[in-house]
């Protein structure tokens, strides 16, 4: 059967088990201002973008105080400083099936990217990482390099024209309901892997996990859904 001209892949969620590590850094930067950070608060700002978050957080503090309120600019700030810090002090933890689905990818020859809202400054380290374990992705799209992130079309059209592959031919694997959001209007055939947070969306195919899915499976199922 045919393979699709691109693979687009979101990264945090998708491929890389790091919502735990999100989680950790939401909880310690909140607890300067003694607001406790809940499952509940993470699932809300599931997907991003970082602006996005550090808005909430904002709002969350000043809901318990008014005096000496940081800038959502500098919880963004405190925010990527600490991820990056625990993305290099813990080792990479691969989503099920997610390793495996990216090698065979790129033995089969298919062009990839990555796609997050993450900014440049953490996903630079992370596929420092990665590509250890599965080689070079052909493009990334960072959260900061565009001027409107998920779950605006926008990155997965810039990364689909990158690769110089059209968009309706494309695969875009994602998590969060703002990422499947961003995919599905772009045009791209989506897949949403359903681990956090419930996929409400009837243009997306969604799954439970990647774990025993190949590229082939994966298309095939963007065709009959």
């Amino acid at each position: 059967m045919t393979l699709p001209g691109a693979v687009l892949f979101d990264l945090d969620g998708t491929l890389l088990d790091s919502e735990p590590l999100w989680l950790g850094a939401e909880i310690s930067i909140m607890s300067r201002w003694s607001i406790k950070w809940t499952k509940e608060d993470q699932s809300t700002c599931l997907g991003g973008p970082l602006e996005r978050v550090a808005q909430y957080m904002l709002e969350k503090i000043a809901a318990h105080q008014s005096m000496d309120l940081p800038t959502s600019d500098e919880l963004g700030e405190l925010l990527l400083s600490e991820v990056v810090h625990l993305f290099r002090s813990d080792p990479i933890a691969w989503r099920p099936g997610a390793m495996q689905l990216v090698k065979s990818t790129h033995s089969l020859g298919v062009p990839t990217a990555i796609v997050t809202a993450s900014w440049r400054v953490l996903l630079d380290v992370v596929m420092e990482y990665m590509g250890a374990d599965v080689g070079n992705f052909n493009t990334s799209i960072a959260g900061d390099e565009v001027e409107f992130s998920k779950p605006h079309p926008l990155p997965y059209l810039q990364a689909a024209n990158i690769l110089k592959a059209d968009i309706a031919n494309c695969l875009a694997v994602e998590d969060s309901p703002t990422g499947v959001e961003a995919a599905v209007t772009s045009g791209a055939r989506t897949i949403a892997v359903e681990h956090m947070t419930p996929i409400v969306n009837p243009k997306a195919t969604v799954i439970a996990s990647l774990e025993g899915q190949t590229l082939q499976s994966l298309w095939r199922l963007t065709q009959i859904s």
